[in-house]
């Protein structure tokens, strides 16, 4: 068997993160990474393009990359629900929207990443949850391989479940590396998704409203 690891730690600032062996496997995920399978296909990648894994500038890159597959899908071993379990009685029946959630996460066609901001809004029902949960669930879905497609209706159908809104609106805007540094090299295209819910997708007014508050009349 390789060497596996957990892959989950609490950073000083709130967020999870690995930092190193030692505290990754002391972290409470149940599921573990194999860095030394990644490290061997990492070798094997090497030497298919014609490099020399063992010279000196190379000779740590496959440690260096098992240890970031490990920290940058993440998301795989977490349940963004988890974040979603506390809320707050409250008879608040207007519009609440997080603007430019910045998140990260990997394209799964080319494993190269892509960035962006994301803008939620939801519609409560009776209850609301702490602002930073929804960030915290963003981060835990992207930390994964992805397609922002099914990132955006993800973030928009777990909301829309565990916080019984009434409607969720998210739009989703990033950058792809696999159009910047390959295939048709396109530097500064963005690429833009919307998930509607509920009251958003139903009334004109309110989906018009939401995107006039992330846009700035600009939709």
């Amino acid at each position: 068997m390789g060497q596996r690891i957990a892959v989950t730690s609490v950073a000083s600032n709130g967020g999870d993160y690995p930092a190193d062996d030692e505290e990754l496997a002391s972290g409470n995920a149940g599921e573990r990474v194999d860095l030394d399978r990644i490290r061997k296909a990492v070798r094997e990648i090497l030497a298919a393009v014609g490099e020399d894994p063992d010279r000196e500038g190379l000779r740590e890159t496959p440690d260096r990359v098992a240890r970031m597959y490990a920290e940058v899908f993440r998301g795989l071993h977490q349940d963004p629900r988890s974040h979603l379990s506390k809320l707050f009685t409250q008879k608040y029946d207007e519009m609440v929207l997080i603007k430019d959630i910045q998140f990260e996460s990997f394209c799964e066609h080319h494993l190269l990443p892509f960035t962006g901001k994301a803008h939620v809004a939801y519609l409560p029902n009776g209850k609301v949850i702490g602002l930073s949960k929804i960030p915290r669930v963003i981060d835990v879905l992207a930390r994964r391989p992805q397609m922002q497609e099914r990132l955006t209706e993800e973030v928009a159908d777990l909301l829309m479940k565990e916080l019984d809104a009434k409607g969720v609106a998210v739009v989703m805007e990033a950058t792809h590396s696999c159009m910047t540094v390959r295939g048709v090299y396109k530097p500064g295209s963005s690429f833009v998704t919307s998930a509607m819910r509920g009251a958003f997708k139903e009334r004109l007014a309110t989906r018009s409203e939401v995107l006039s508050l992330i846009f700035g009349g600009k939709s």
